[in-house]
């Protein structure tokens, strides 16, 4: 008989007893308070786990919708072994390939056994639609397998999923976690549902050569997001998947191929040739528009840890080979004083907020350097919360041009008195195109988050459970303050690198494992370090100072 234990449930408020093997699911189902919340999967010491996950010690748990982050990532990884399903129940001999998080969903394509991109039409998408809606039904189970990494890649190789093949003969581990769903197997790097049931909301739209895999609203879980059209940002992202092909490195296995046949320098240095080309592009754009006595403000936007400080400055130089002189001015001088600041929902300051500025002075300002008068420069006491008086005094001169980098660059609120013609505005973002296998793409938030982990801790003295803890407060700045003008910009700048988590591996996790386990962020640090798990090291030394990559690492040629 089992042993029984006792654990402590947090959707319960206290300890309740169970037998020494259970799960959480078969927990959950004796209590109707947990099961009212439908939970698709749980906190066990604060790591996310399946449902089925067996407990044998006392524990402390947490039941998780798929309201919850961690509760719509599982949602969404379930969806995506369904759409596996269905597109080889669907089309014998086509593969899907999920490439892109964009548009509200995500982007996949199909591609043939020679490798070639098979058009999406509406036939093909109802009846991917009426497959994804026939397997919800059918509520089949996410059957959790481990095997040894031998057995599982052979099961992998049998199925055409050479890319899992590839990561799992480069990562080199014993045993291998993955999923079974009707007999077809496939691999994700966290948990899925209990069983196809729990996926209910959900929409395939075609779009372009491929569709949109679209999950839950957040704000409406009972509805599919609506697709939201972001042509240049596709464009950024489809334009280095081209480049990736070229390259031959498109997602880990094949990355850490090329780290194990000494071919990371040429990888580090034909990125920094892209970066240094995109840049150079931008820069003509601008030339350009000078020509016809445009472009006098240059405003540079994007989320946080995109780099946007490096960027700058890079963009700066190519602006002097065209004979333009940057002049930089930061918004951070245009702050109200701090009791005019708008609050948050939590009653505390908001400088994210666009009204933390100063709009009337900015555009007062701007209109006068334009006019080619002399303006006396705003200062900013951070220290006194407040402006206080210092001779700046700024003109534009013939061949000038303003250099503004900023959250609201892309906001038209932040520049409405100024004529369009007038500005040119660039988004940056890291757009990471490198994919873990077919299935399992690359966050551009985890790609940011680890940047800003390793940054905050070399520059602010900041442990990553602090960094991790203010994240969500950071991205809902992102999606209120800057995603929604994205698509404003005049050219995009996508300032990720394909080597760079390879190199920030070594910096991170140390960080990453010194999050306590007692803290809700823990789980999001354990998801992390998994992740980091799959890519071989690269020696920071390989990485120019030059390099974006160095504002976050340390050893740049930039003073910052």
């Amino acid at each position: 008989m089992a042993k029984e234990i006792e654990i402590y449930c947090s959707n319960l408020s206290g300890y309740i007893r169970i037998q020494g093997g259970e799960t959480p699911g078969e927990i959950a189902a004796r209590y109707p308070s947990i099961m009212e919340i439908r939970p698709i999967c749980a906190f066990v010491n604060n790591k996310t786990e399946n449902l089925d996950f067996p407990i044998y010690s006392p524990k402390h748990v947490e039941f998780l919708d798929a309201s919850t982050r961690a509760g719509l990532d599982v949602y969404i990884r379930s969806l995506c072994m369904m759409t596996y399903k269905a597109v080889r129940d669907c089309f014998e001999g086509l593969t899907l390939r999920i490439e892109l998080s964009i548009s509200g969903g995500h982007y996949c394509r199909l591609y043939d056994k020679e490798g070639k991109v098979v058009k999406v039409d509406e036939s093909r998408v109802n009846r991917l639609k009426e497959k994804l809606e026939e397997l919800s039904a059918g509520d089949f189970p996410f059957e959790r397998k481990e095997r040894l990494t031998k057995d599982v890649i052979e099961i992998f190789r049998s199925q055409g999923l050479h890319d899992k093949v590839s990561l799992l003969e480069s990562v080199n581990d014993l045993y291998t976690t993955y999923y079974l769903l009707c007999g077809l197997a496939d691999s994700y790097y966290g948990p899925l549902a209990p069983s196809t049931g729990h996926i209910r909301v959900f929409d395939i739209v075609a779009d372009r050569e491929g569709f949109l895999l679209l999950g839950p609203d957040p704000w409406n879980p009972g509805r599919p997001m609506r697709p939201v059209p972001q042509p240049k940002l596709y464009k950024a992202f489809t334009d280095y998947l081209e480049f990736n092909k070229v390259i031959r490195v498109s997602n880990v296995g094949q990355l850490n191929r090329a780290i194990e046949e000494h071919r990371t320098s040429d990888l580090i240095n034909v990125a920094e040739a892209m970066h240094d080309k995109l840049l150079g592009r931008i820069s003509d754009d601008i030339a350009r528009r000078r020509e016809k006595g445009e472009a006098g403000i240059v405003l540079l936007a994007g989320p946080s840890s995109s780099g946007k400080t490096t960027t700058c400055k890079r963009l700066a130089i190519q602006l002097m080979t065209n004979c333009i002189v940057p002049k930089m001015i930061s918004l951070d001088d245009y702050f109200v004083n701090r009791e005019q600041t708008p609050l948050d929902e939590s009653g505390d300051y908001d400088y994210e907020h666009l009204h933390a500025l100063d709009l009337a002075q900015f555009n007062s300002d701007l209109q006068a350097l334009l006019r080619g008068e002399e303006i006396n420069l705003p200062t900013y006491s951070f220290e006194y919360g407040r402006r206080i008086e210092k001779d700046r005094p700024l003109r534009l001169e013939k061949n000038d041009v303003l250099l503004i980098e900023g959250i609201h660059g892309l906001n038209p609120e932040l520049t409405a008195s100024i004529a369009p013609e007038n500005i040119y505005k660039v988004y940056v973002s890291a757009l990471t195109t490198l994919r873990i296998d077919d299935h399992n793409w690359i966050s551009t938030s985890d790609n940011r988050l680890l940047r800003r982990i390793v940054r905050d801790y070399k520059y602010r003295h900041t442990s990553a459970l602090d960094t991790i803890r203010r994240w969500p407060s950071v991205r809902r700045g992102e999606e209120k303050w800057i995603f929604p003008f994205q698509e404003n910009a005049d050219a995009m700048f996508n300032s990720s690198l394909i080597f760079e988590i390879g190199v920030m591996k070594e910096y991170a996790e140390p960080l990453l494992r010194d999050v306590p386990h007692s803290s809700r962020e823990y789980a999001q640090a354990y998801r992390l370090l998994r992740f980091l798990h799959y890519f071989e090291p690269i020696p920071a030394e390989q990485v120019p100072t030059t390099s974006l990559l160095r504002e976050f690492l340390g050893g740049s040629s930039f003073h910052y």
